[in-house]
């Protein structure tokens, strides 16, 4: 028997579809043991991590979020990851901004920023 995959997998496997079409040299992988996006250096920017999406993003960035209560900081060894950040339960247009903010950052080229 499989299980149905929650809502946050539901979003974000909208966003991966998006987000190859726009970038066909990402592709997907296990993060953690989690369906991830990598770019084309192969360096993981998002996965799904329980009800919440996790976004690498600069330590700034992060802190931001953090601060303002649009992020959790990811912690899945006790102790918080300076670089990713928890966006919990996001909708589809938010966890596709933040996915293409992040994208951005561990591409190296100007992005989108997630409001």
């Amino acid at each position: 028997m499989t299980r149905e995959p929650s809502s946050t997998e539901r979003v974000f496997d909208a966003v991966v579809g998006r987000v190859l079409a726009e970038h066909p040299g990402d592709d997907e992988g296990l993060m953690l043991r989690s369906p991830g996006l990598r770019g084309p250096t192969g360096r993981f920017y998002a996965f799904v991590a329980g009800d919440g999406v996790i976004v690498k993003l600069p330590a700034p960035r992060v802190a931001e979020l953090v601060e303002v209560g649009d992020g959790e900081p990811c912690a899945p060894s006790g102790r918080p990851m300076r670089e990713w950040v928890r966006i919990p339960v996001p909708d589809e247009r938010a966890c596709l901004a933040h996915v293409l903010e992040a994208r951005a950052f561990v591409v190296g080229t100007p992005g989108p920023r997630a409001s």
